[in-house]
């Protein structure tokens, strides 16, 4: 009865709270308790309006937390509601983002800092006689190391890049494709960061002449975060970059990349053909592999076996059968797809077109029944083509065999907090009345440049498309070798959406700037042209 009773009494008491404010988190208060405790229970000491402290817990009932909490801090508290993520993402901000190099925390890896180490200091980082292993390990190091992850996180890097040069090793982020200086850091704490990083992606760290790639995984709350790690000897010392892949992030379909409505349906009709070869190209970052992965997540289903082979496997998709490539022991793209035309596959997606060997392989699988899903990096669909052709695959194989080839780049979004309309006459002639949407107004709109957006004006990306279809005349056109420009000429006399013309419709939907449109398609010499 006092058990139902005190369960009653803290349901009445208890008050609903759907975010906590940065100014409601006291690290002090929440640095008095034990990580694993407030990860374990979710719940988190918080400073509410009128100065009183409470608890906020994600289970109300949850009375040994409470009363734990209430204990260490030695004071009656309010009860409130909040949801676990909030909780976890607002623990993860105490200890680690409002956190200096010297404060205690624990290492977000998985192990634990050395008792009775010193607080930060660079002395402890200066050139001397001493084993790698030991730096690596000593707590300003993991800490060090721990923060610059968890920044990067928090400022939705893709990329980290560190780069060590005469005086000093700078650390820079890349958001939403482009680079950002972070902060550079004493020479004397290279050694010490790079071993660390080197012992977590199981790399040699005596091994400083030759290049080196690994990959580590860490996990901050309920987010594991994948590391693909490569270093490099420069001139300044051994130069990393990181690429970070979220692997709890939720997997995009076809309908939440970018694609306009009606170039999604003629997709959507190109895959749901039984056979034939469908390539996506773009420069590295552009976003194929995103696409490829959301088009396997479209086909995916009981009725179809879908086979992939890829370099690296990004994510893992349920109820598909992924294959790594491995050249060390001879397992590469052309004998992976040998034996995997023996597994009755459907589709096929394979990472990359690399070679004459692979290509022919994969011609041979849409020949004979097989929907073939591949990249290749060319600027722009037509020119796909040609590439095939510099390879060695002959014109008629590829007129045979691919039914359309479609170019991608990613464009930055225009940050909603901070968006501002404009007009710009000198803009609006090189639109072009032509290029207008019914109802559109003539208003632009940009990024003024705030907090959320690192002062870029833009926040997040999308992606902007080309998609080219193979038809009697453009196969007509391969078979006589012709170049990628009378191809493409071709076909945006019947109707092609060029990657300009898709990007243009994004500035006057108001979701990105014309500068930016400018910046990824600046390899189109017509447009670069009339820009000058």
């Amino acid at each position: 009865m006092e058990t139902a009773g005190r369960e009653n009494s803290a349901l009445k008491q208890s008050n609903y709270l759907q975010t906590i404010s940065p100014e409601q988190l006291v690290p002090g208060l929440v640095r008095k308790l034990p990580l694993e405790f407030l990860k374990k229970h979710v719940a988190i000491p918080i400073r509410l309006e009128n100065g009183s402290v409470a608890i906020a817990l994600s289970d109300p009932l949850n009375f040994e937390a409470y009363d734990s909490i209430s204990g260490v801090l030695g004071m009656t508290c309010e009860r409130v509601i909040c949801p676990a993520s909030e909780i976890e993402h607002a623990i993860s901000r105490c200890f680690y983002q409002d956190s200096e190099p010297g404060d205690d925390a624990e290492d977000i890896t998985g192990g634990d800092s050395p008792a009775g180490e010193d607080k930060f200091d660079a002395a402890s980082f200066a050139p001397r006689a001493e084993d790698l292993l030991s730096i690596a390990n000593k707590a300003p190091t993991v800490k060090l190391v721990n923060r610059i992850l968890f920044q990067a996180l928090q400022s939705r890097s893709s990329d980290i890049h560190i780069e060590p040069y005469e005086d000093d090793v700078k650390v820079r982020f890349r958001v939403d494709g482009v680079l950002h200086n972070v902060f550079a850091l004493p020479k004397g704490q290279m050694s010490g960061l790079v071993s660390r990083l080197k012992i977590m992606a199981n790399l040699n760290i005596a091994e400083q002449r030759l290049p080196q790639d690994g990959q580590s995984r860490v996990k901050i709350g309920k987010k594991v975060i994948d590391i693909r790690m490569s270093v490099i000897p420069t001139q300044g010392g051994e130069r990393m970059m990181l690429r970070l892949l979220d692997k709890s992030n939720r997997k995009l379909g076809l309908d939440e990349i970018g694609f306009s409505s009606d170039l999604l349906e003629s997709f959507k009709k190109l895959i749901s053909l039984p056979h034939g070869i469908i390539l996506l190209t773009g420069p590295t970052g552009s976003g194929k592999t995103t696409t490829l992965y959301a088009t396997i997540n479209q086909l995916n289903s009981e009725v179809r076996n879908i086979l992939t082979v890829e370099d690296p496997i990004e994510y893992q998709l349920p109820g598909v059968g992924q294959m790594q490539v491995k050249p060390k022991i001879k397992l590469t793209f052309a004998s992976c797809l040998r034996h995997i035309l023996r597994q009755d596959p459907d589709v096929i997606m394979i990472g990359e077109i690399r070679d004459i060997e692979t290509a022919e392989i994969a011609i041979q699988a849409s020949l004979t029944g097989h929907l073939v899903l591949s990249t290749l990096h060319t600027n722009d669909s037509s020119s796909a083509v040609t590439r095939l052709i510099d390879m060695g695959v002959e014109p008629y194989l590829i007129s045979s065999s691919v039914i359309a080839i479609m170019a991608q780049r990613l464009v930055r979004t225009i940050c909603p907090d901070c968006r501002r309309p404009y007009q710009n006459k000198q803009q609006m002639e090189l639109l072009g009345s032509g290029n207008f949407p019914p109802g559109f107004s003539g208003q632009l709109y940009k990024g003024q440049g705030c907090k959320y957006c690192l002062q870029t004006g833009y926040f997040g990306r999308t992606a902007i498309f080309e998609l080219l279809t193979i038809d009697d005349e453009i196969r007509e056109l391969i078979l006589k070798r012709s170049s990628s420009h009378i191809i493409k000429q071709l076909a945006v006399k019947k109707g092609l959406k060029t990657l300009r013309d898709d990007g243009l419709q994004r500035v006057l939907a108001g979701e990105t700037t014309l500068e930016e449109i400018i910046r990824v398609t600046q390899d189109n010499a017509q447009f670069c042209a009339e820009v000058s």
